[in-house]
């Protein structure tokens, strides 16, 4: 079965001068390869315009179904990847009527102005989607070109997965069938800072991606809802990954002291 290719774009020059680990290409990675593609390449360019124009013209040139990008869509003069994405497409970069509804009312509720370094961010190539940000203030952009479909987004860690996380039902639809587990691991008594390293350890064992959902209160009473997706185009290998981090996480869980509550499928 020949997987749909996938490349990745980070830009910043903060990712090339050492001040900042790229979390997000590994993040982005995992998540594309349990969604069912091939992750072919990852490209970390300086917020230099002939870079980044050149960046997504070799993803295209590539035959890349799926380009994503993190980084270069807030307001200041450095934020520069929808300008650039625009020439690489030889497209206009204009006003998104939509975009700007979105950033208009992230400022309104704060009673701050709509000044022009706000406005920027709802420029966009012609012809793209905004796609919310729940966690920030800058759009999420949408764009196919040809047979590739382009996501853009925000480099700050959170606001990047709320937006992937919000077009992923349709990354997944374009991608080739697979069969997904989804099941809930309920655990009293660890907070979520003690879970997080024993999450990154499953997930370095198991090809899986597992997420945690705090609820009570991270000291006195810690609850956590973790998710544990796996998928293959065997069933029985995706049942056979989510069991083997299942096991492991609830093992290390209830050394820490945990809980556990049960196992429940979740969708």
């Amino acid at each position: 079965m020949r997987l749909p290719e996938a490349w990745i774009i980070s830009v910043g020059n903060e990712l090339l001068n050492g001040r900042i680990v790229n979390t997000n290409l590994s993040w982005l990675a995992r998540k594309l390869t349990i969604d069912g593609y091939l992750v072919r390449a990852a490209l970390t360019v300086r917020d230099y315009c002939a870079d980044i124009v050149w960046a997504f013209r070799t993803a295209l040139d590539k035959g890349a179904s799926l380009i994503l990008s993190t980084g270069g869509l807030g307001p200041t003069f450095d934020d520069k990847t929808s300008e650039c994405l625009s020439e690489a497409l030889g497209r206009r970069h204009v006003m998104n009527d939509e975009a700007l509804k979105m950033v208009e009312e992230k400022y309104r509720e704060r009673n701050m102005p709509l000044t022009e370094h706000r406005m920027k961010m709802a420029m966009m190539p012609e012809g793209a989607k905004p796609v919310p940000n729940n966690e920030g203030t800058a759009p999420g952009i949408l764009v196919e070109e040809g047979e590739s479909l382009i996501l853009v987004m925000p480099g700050v860690p959170r606001e990047m997965k709320d937006i992937f996380e919000r077009i992923e039902p349709l990354l997944r639809e374009r991608a080739p069938p697979l069969h997904y587990v989804s099941k809930d691991l309920l655990v009293k008594g660890v907070p979520e800072s003690a879970a997080a390293p024993l999450i990154e350890r499953v997930m370095k064992e198991f090809p899986v991606y597992i997420k945690s959902h705090p609820s009570g209160h991270e000291i006195r009473k810690p609850i956590l809802r973790i998710n544990v997706i796996a998928s293959s185009p065997n069933r029985e290998e995706a049942e056979k990954y989510s069991k083997g981090a299942l096991n492991m996480l609830r093992d290390l869980l209830m050394k820490q002291g945990g809980v556990i509550e049960g196992v429940e499928d979740a969708g």
